[in-house]
């Protein structure tokens, strides 16, 4: 698998996190309550999966309660941006060149932000599900910020609308606005909430969204621990 976030989202690298917070609705909630949801483990080693700049893995380190945290991308440039943002963190900040798809050591917990959307079918994110599920320690976490979308057109169009309305509230015009779904569309894919949360329940999981702004929301995934 590749992914280039420069050729997907039509931008310079150094851009992305002034856009995306013109982009996403809620996003620096969603960084600050997917990194305290990790944190609230205290976990000895944590992957995030599709680190990009390292918004994420930057958040989760400035937790005392977290060991070393691994950045894991497979965009060469955003992982070089995510290194160079958590360099001051020392040997707890750990980048690592690779995908996803690539087998998972045993930790305590994966963390994700925007990323997993470029999975493109529900089957392959319950693989991917699965995977993460059997890599964790018992008592481990999956928290994955990211875009839903339901099934039901009216339902769906409503929540495009206050996304739209978010990125031209931040100066973006409206068909502007409009348009980057269609852009997007070309590699992003936004399952229906409740689908995601039954394939990360039949594998293991006890799941549950935490917080959710318009279209985006924090989902975190615990493996049970041992009676």
């Amino acid at each position: 698998m590749s992914h280039s976030v420069r050729k997907h989202l039509r931008l310079e690298i150094d851009d992305y996190d002034e856009k995306i917070r013109r982009w996403i609705p809620g996003y620096d909630s969603m960084i600050r309550i997917a990194a305290e949801s990790v944190a609230e483990i205290s976990p000895d080693r944590v992957i995030d999966i599709g680190s990009g700049t390292g918004a994420l893995a930057e958040a989760i380190l400035e937790h005392s309660t977290v060991g070393v945290v691994e950045l894991l991308d497979i965009d060469p440039e955003m992982l070089n941006r995510g290194a160079n943002r958590v360099v001051r963190f020392g040997d707890r900040a750990r980048p690592v060149l690779g995908s996803y798809d690539d087998p998972f050591e045993c930790c305590d917990a994966f963390s994700a932000s925007l990323s997993l959307h470029h999975i493109p079918t529900l089957g392959q994110k319950a693989a991917l599900f699965q995977r993460v599920f059997d890599a964790l320690r018992p008592g481990g976490v999956l928290v994955n910020g990211d875009i839903n979308m339901p099934e039901d057109e009216n339902e769906a169009r409503q929540l495009y609308a206050l996304w739209a309305q978010h990125q031209i509230s931040c100066g973006i015009n409206e068909k502007q606005a409009w348009a980057h779904f269609d852009i997007w569309a070309g590699e992003d894919t936004y399952l229906p909430l409740n689908e995601e949360l039954g394939v990360l329940r039949a594998a293991g999981f006890e799941a549950a969204r935490v917080w959710s702004e318009g279209p985006v929301g924090v989902v975190v995934a615990r493996k049970p621990s041992p009676l």
